[in-house]
């Protein structure tokens, strides 16, 4: 999806055609994201059976990256797991309407966490990368978030997302029950999605990483200097760690 399709306004959040034009560019990023996985992590499951290309083989690069540029925190405060000297640096732009990042949040994070951050190997750094407005939206409500609820409320996006970035569902209403599940009122949610500024940051971050690391997909990983897309098996990115070790 061209960036130029993918300005994100408050209009486009809260103005009275949003649930048409959330439903539009929801089916869009669908569309791109089947795509585009149907070349990485969907051709890799299709030939999990295949000597060539297993599941859990180490991904290839698709190309080098400034590691010391990558880790210049943004306008965000950056949301960081692990020793800031740990051997392996792992930044992983996501979009809470991608299915294959839930499926990588929900399936591979926890066992990566526990394995190598958690015991000093590996930091991980999360980013922002919405591929459309209600996306933006979820980033905008976990950015207002304690930061210490950041994670946990990604976390819930995730597992919850048919609820509410399915595009024949109302995505305000959805949001709105879930945030105040996480402590929201009506009236803080609407001014967090009415905050100018914090759509301008979230939207420099995506544009960031388009156009000085090459993002143009979620999920999508930086490592140690190589730029990796789609989604990873916990072997895949463990037998990836283990190599820069």
């Amino acid at each position: 999806m061209p960036m130029s399709d993918m300005l994100l306004t408050k209009r486009h959040l809260l103005g009275g055609t949003a649930v048409t034009a959330l439903s539009l560019a929801f089916a869009a990023f669908a569309d791109t994201a089947s795509a585009a996985n149907a070349t990485t992590v969907g051709g890799a499951q299709e030939t999990t059976n295949s000597a060539a290309s297993p599941e859990d083989a180490i991904p290839s690069s698709e190309g080098n990256v400034d590691m010391n540029e990558v880790l210049k925190p943004g306008p965000l405060p950056e949301i960081a797991l692990g020793k800031e000297d740990a051997p392996v640096k792992i930044v992983e732009y996501m979009s809470l309407t991608c299915p294959h990042c839930a499926h990588f949040a929900t399936t591979t994070f926890d066992a990566i966490k526990q394995k190598y951050v958690d015991t000093g190997k590996a930091r991980f750094i999360i980013r922002e990368f919405p591929f459309d407005p209600r996306a933006a939206a979820a980033f905008m409500l976990a950015r207002c978030a304690p930061q210490e609820q950041y994670l946990p409320m990604v976390d819930m996006l995730f597992k919850q997302q048919i609820a509410w970035a399915s595009p024949d569902v109302d995505g305000r209403a959805a949001l709105l029950q879930m945030s105040k599940l996480a402590g929201f009122t009506e009236d803080s949610f609407t001014k967090c999605l009415t905050n100018q500024k914090l759509l301008d940051d979230v939207n420099s971050v995506r544009e960031r990483a388009a156009k000085d690391f090459g993002v143009n997909a979620t999920p999508t990983f930086l490592i140690n200097g190589k730029r990796y897309a789609g989604d990873m098996s916990v072997g895949a990115m463990s037998k990836l760690i283990d190599s820069l070790l």
